[in-house]
Formats: C-alpha cells, sequence, structure tokens
C-alpha cells in the first residue's frame, strides 16, 4: 500500500521562512533562491535543519510567478502543512486569546497574528466562515510570527461562543458603542474579539461578550481592523487583571 502523498504549502519572504526554520514544527522540502542570493540568505542557510533541504536558484519573474506575487524577497519555500490547534483552548494554558471572526483579509489576518505574538498573546482563534485562508500571504504579513502562535481554527462564530464560554474566558468584543477600553481592566482568562471589516462582529460571539470601543475622533471613519486589534491587544496586555 503507497504512503499517502502530504500536499505541500508555499512559504515566501525572508521572515516567514526564518520563522518556519526557527519554529521547527514543519518540515521545510525545497528552497528556491536567485542568484546572487539576497542579503540575508546567511541567516536561511545557518538555520537550515540536518536533513537534506533541495536549493534552487532561480530567477526573479520564476520567483514571483512559484509565490503568485513579486513580494518574495528572493525566497520561496515548499514545507508541510501548517500545524493548528487541534482542540478547544484550554483557558489556564492558554490566558489570554484573540478571536478573529470572519477577517477577509489576508494581510489584516497575518498583521494582527504578528500582533498578537509580539503581546504575547497566548493564542488565535479564527472562524472559518467568511475568513481569509491562512495562506502565504497571510504568513508573509504576519512576518513568519503565526509559526511562533497557536492558531486554532472552527466552523463558526456559534462554535467559537460555545468553546470559549465553556472554558471560563471573559470575553470582550471590539465595538462602536462599548465602554472606552482604556478604562477596561480586562479579566484573565479573556478572548478578544475582532470582527470583519465590513459586517463585524457576528450575532453569537455579540451576545456572550462585552463590549469595549477604542476612541476616535469621528464616528463614520473607523480603525483598520488590524490596526484596530493592535491598539486592543495592547490595552489588554497593560491593563490586565488576574483571576
Amino acid at each position: 500500500m503507497k504512503k499517502k502523498e502530504i500536499a505541500l504549502e508555499l512559504v515566501f519572504g525572508i521572515h516567514p521562512i526564518i520563522e518556519l526554520l526557527r519554529a521547527k514544527k514543519r518540515k521545510i522540502v525545497g528552497l528556491y533562491t536567485t542568484q546572487p542570493v539576497p542579503k540575508q540568505w546567511h541567516t536561511i542557510q545557518a538555520l537550515l535543519p540536518s536533513y537534506p533541504v533541495e536549493i534552487k536558484h532561480v530567477t526573479r519573474d520564476a520567483l514571483s510567478r512559484l509565490a503568485g506575487s513579486t513580494d518574495h524577497q528572493g525566497v520561496v519555500a515548499y514545507a508541510q502543512p501548517f500545524g493548528l490547534h487541534a482542540k478547544p483552548f484550554d483557558a489556564q494554558k492558554y490566558p489570554s486569546l484573540i478571536v478573529l471572526d470572519g477577517i477577509q483579509d489576508p494581510r489584516n489576518l497575518g498583521a494582527i497574528i504578528r500582533s498578537a505574538s509580539c503581546t504575547n498573546t497566548s493564542g488565535v482563534l479564527i472562524t472559518a466562515k467568511n475568513s481569509a485562508p491562512l495562506n502565504a500571504v497571510a504568513l508573509k504579513a504576519s512576518a513568519g510570527l503565526a509559526e511562533q502562535i497557536p492558531i486554532r481554527i472552527v466552523p463558526s462564530a456559534e462554535i467559537a461562543a460555545q468553546e470559549l464560554k465553556e472554558a471560563g474566558y471573559s470575553i470582550y468584543c471590539g465595538l462602536f458603542g462599548g465602554t472606552d477600553a482604556r478604562t477596561v481592566n480586562f479579566k484573565k482568562p479573556y478572548a478578544l474579539v475582532i470582527g470583519s471589516e465590513g459586517s463585524g462582529i457576528s450575532a453569537p460571539l455579540k451576545k456572550v461578550g462585552t463590549a469595549i470601543t477604542v476612541p476616535q475622533r469621528v464616528p463614520d471613519i473607523s480603525y483598520n481592523a488590524s490596526v484596530a486589534a493592535g491598539i486592543l491587544l495592547f490595552a489588554a496586555a497593560s491593563k490586565v487583571e488576574q483571576l
């Protein structure tokens, strides 16, 4: 009986590939780069595993075709699939979460994951419905930090809300008309919810969460989702109240 072949995933950009190698969570199979190599190639080379990795030198145009983007910084990799967190988050082990409900732009998705990692958030919970895929574009926007933080994907906001309540998280939803986030004492374990750029947070998560708001000058133009997430993540990390 033949072994089942594993579909490989694309990763591109200097920092995403460096973090992929540092994390050591999934096997890297092949690397494509230019000749001469990019300036930070020596960092990638120093992190290469002991098992053989095929390295090919191709043109920049060929890299762009592989990546489907010109934003590859001269290096593209193929690796085993991204490892997702399989079980509901345990509130004791993962006391601070960011919940991304229907974030449709992969760059926003990646940028929020990057901010979550920078603020030492314990994990990321993504609702799959109407959400951008966790693809090479999102990984690039996260500067590779998606490799360093546990990420769980659930089918819907209903399931996310159920899991969070059952685990005992205090839930805070980034919404208009809520409590000024600067005055909130976030209680651990907590989950901070950021909604879709268009429709916002889904009803099941709104129902179980406390509305908090980032103040702004005028009400008709709001913060970009990733900017709002970064502000709220910093606010939560700065004003957390231990239970």
